[in-house]
């Protein structure tokens, strides 16, 4: 890779590249805490299944278990958000916030489908 010395020379602050110009991702479905959580129980069940196979699987159960749980209450609970947002709505004068709305349904949609 080769030296460019017109960027090395650009302002700190300055965005350099397509990949700084992006609008950051979607919100996560579930909360980092709970995320690290199911991570950490999937974790200390893939380490002690060599000694105690039985219980890791069991522990590793216990993990898938509380993740859909979570996910299926977290999607409940965004669906409930998107609903309240346009339910009321009128079609005519409010296409805007429909068009918002539909969008992120398509965009949870196709997380879904690509987990």
């Amino acid at each position: 890779m080769m030296y460019d010395q017109k960027r090395a020379q650009q302002p700190a602050g300055r965005p350099r590249g397509p990949a700084e110009r992006r609008t950051p991702g979607p919100e996560p479905l579930l909360p980092s805490d709970e995320q690290d959580k199911i991570v950490q129980s999937l974790r200390h069940a893939l380490n002690t299944f060599a000694d105690t196979p039985l219980k890791a699987l069991e522990e590793a159960e216990s993990a898938y278990d509380e993740a859909t749980a979570q996910l299926v209450n977290a999607l409940a609970e965004r669906r409930r958000l998107l609903r309240a947002g346009w339910q009321d709505q009128d079609p005519g004068t409010q296409s805007d916030g429909l068009r918002l709305a539909l969008r992120q349904y398509r965009e949870i949609i196709q997380r879904l489908l690509h987990v």
